[in-house]
């Protein structure tokens, strides 16, 4: 065992060393299809966020009217199918090995929970992108999440009027996006006030503790996470939390990083699939299949990672508080912690892009002074005219994506998407996403469908200090032990996102 482990690390350095170069090259090596190329689009991307003229730029949602790259509804691979899936279930290992290198006890893994998990996220992969049935209920439930933004429409029609015209005023994130996230959350709210969540959490989490051998309470809180927010989820469970096992804490932890909240879905939603009604109902399709595709992988990851070694209770019962005294009121807290929320997003992603903005700023300066602008445009194929955060995030994280399956000439743009989420937050992800997606930059729309997989969650660092905030005050006795789980979960998180991308990318060929 320890032989095969010291031969897939160095197979994975050498591609560290060799991987990045090449994938930086913007050669026609792979098939294309048919979609806008440019060889110069994210060298204007880095651009926008580094000349000192066009800074006001970065504040501002790229169009997403009039797109360069779209997702088709059925998409046609030109790729070797066997060397694809060979590809794919290599990169699969080396996440798989990945969990193994930092778990805390590689003896007493589960090796019949870490296959399960697998399986159905893979079946779960299958089903959704092969299986008419199963595909007809997810663009059913994804009908469902665009009627919810046209109904969000109504009410931001009333409040801005003619700011909503895209072709007048363009694409303005503040008017567009952050509504859908307070009406959502409001929505979510009332949902839960009717028992209507938790009557299908309770379902998803009793199949998770079957299949899985899950305690009751980490059941709920994975399942619950894929409708609500990392710290919104362990309320359903948080008369459990202080006597729960390390392993149980840390699968509530990775499973809030791995999925994505409603209300944010509803957000990403709208501004990856802009104006088109065809393109939304297909990021919501993805969208809800990443949230719900990444909870058997947190179960995964999370397993690996700290193995449950001791007897875990598997009665499954949610807390019966309930959010409001009435109907009204359930809406009113709803609304309340939608706009806070919608605040705290639109903050967020002004400070991080005016500090892109800034630290790219200084690297281009950097670049300039020591010759590597010239140097990195040149090896790069255009990819990217200087030095940048994005071509500092898309070098280290371009083997990765190389091993996961992503076509190689995206792999330096895919990279830095997951370093932004990793780094920043996966909103900045997104919106960079809709940035390169608008640009045309991708060679290969299954790039945008994997980046898309490959984002969901909140594994970013800024979660490790909510989830200490809020997991912590539901028990302070925890409080320590999820600080030490902090980086642990984090990675869980993302192992979890990638599981599904590599599994998507495997699977369309």
């Amino acid at each position: 065992m320890t032989g095969i482990i010291k031969v897939l690390i160095t197979v994975f350095v050498l591609l560290l060393v060799v991987v990045p170069v090449s994938g930086f090259s913007r050669q026609n090596t792979e098939p294309q299809d048919s979609l806008l190329h440019t060889e110069e689009i994210a060298g204007k991307h880095t651009d926008s966020l580094t000349n000192s003229a066009n800074l006001d730029s970065v504040t501002n949602t790229p169009q997403t009217k009039g797109l360069g790259n779209v997702i088709p509804e059925h998409y046609d691979s030109k790729n070797n199918l066997f060397l694809t899936i060979l590809r794919g279930a290599f990169g699969l290992a080396m996440l798989v090995l990945i969990c193994y290198l930092f778990s805390t006890n590689r003896r007493n893994i589960n090796w019949k929970v870490v296959a399960a998990g697998l399986a159905i996220q893979f079946l779960l992969a299958v089903g959704i992108l092969k299986v008419p049935f199963i595909r007809i209920v997810f663009e059913f439930v994804g009908k469902i999440f665009v009627r919810i933004l046209d109904f969000t429409r109504a009410g931001s029609e009333f409040l801005f009027g003619d700011f909503l015209d895209a072709d007048t005023y363009g694409f303005i994130f503040a008017f567009q996006v952050l509504p859908t996230i307070i009406f959502f959350s409001a929505l979510t709210s009332l949902l839960f006030y009717l028992g209507i969540i938790q009557k299908v959490v309770h379902v998803l989490a009793w199949m998770l503790s079957r299949t899985l051998r899950l305690s009751g309470a980490e059941s709920l809180s994975v399942a619950g996470n894929i409708f609500l927010g990392q710290t919104e989820s362990p309320l359903m469970i948080k008369e459990y939390i202080p006597d729960m096992t390390r392993s149980e804490v840390l699968l509530v932890m990775i499973g809030g990083m791995a999925t994505l909240a409603g209300g944010v879905l509803a957000a990403y939603i709208s501004f990856l699939g802009g104006d088109d009604p065809q393109q939304r109902l297909l990021f919501a399709k993805h969208l809800l299949a990443a949230s719900i595709m990444a909870a058997p992988g947190a179960v995964v990851a999370s397993k690996i990672l700290y193995p449950q070694t001791e007897t875990v209770d598997k009665n499954i019962e949610i807390t019966k508080d309930k959010v409001g005294s009435n109907v009204l009121d359930a809406i009113s807290r709803g609304t309340t912690q939608g706009l806070a929320l919608a605040v705290n997003v639109a903050a967020m992603l002004l400070v991080f892009l005016a500090f892109i903005a800034m630290a790219n700023y200084i690297l281009l300066k950097i670049g300039g002074w020591t010759h590597l602008n010239a140097w990195i445009a040149e090896i790069s194929g255009g990819n990217y005219t200087g030095f940048s955060l994005q071509f500092l995030l898309g070098y280290m994280f371009a083997p990765l994506m190389w091993i996961i399956g992503v076509a190689t000439p995206d792999i330096s743009l895919v990279g830095s998407l997951l370093g932004e989420k990793i780094i920043l937050t996966e909103f900045i992800g997104y919106v960079s996403l809709s940035e390169f997606k608008a640009e045309g930059a991708f060679s290969d729309s299954k790039s945008i469908i994997m980046a898309t997989y490959m984002l969901c969650g909140f594994a970013n660092f800024a979660s490790i200090g909510i989830q200490i905030g809020g997991i912590g005050s539901l028990a302070p006795n925890k409080r320590v032990l999820l600080s030490q789980f902090g980086l642990r979960a984090l990675l869980g998180g993302t192992i979890a996102s990638l599981f599904s991308a590599t599994m998507v990318g495997m699977i369309l060929g």
